[in-house]
């Protein structure tokens, strides 16, 4: 598998729902609700239900084979 593609915030933390957006992996809010809802999102390789789980620089998520990490700005 390809090496995540970073994807930098501005804060030190990050909502995963607000993440899947910003690293467009996900068309819409409504979107990530339901994938995540769904157990099609991972993070760090664990399936993650909480659309407010709190990502932090570093942390990988994967969704439908697409992989994006956590950076900082």
């Amino acid at each position: 598998m390809s090496a995540p593609e970073d994807v930098p915030i501005r804060d030190e933390v990050i909502r995963l729902g607000q993440f899947l957006k910003l690293a467009n992996l996900i068309e819409s809010g409504a979107e990530g609700k339901e994938v995540i809802a769904d157990g099609h999102v991972t993070v760090n390789g664990d399936v993650e239900v909480r659309r407010g789980r709190q990502l932090r620089e570093g942390d990988v998520v994967e969704i439908g084979g697409m992989r994006a990490r956590v950076a900082r700005e």
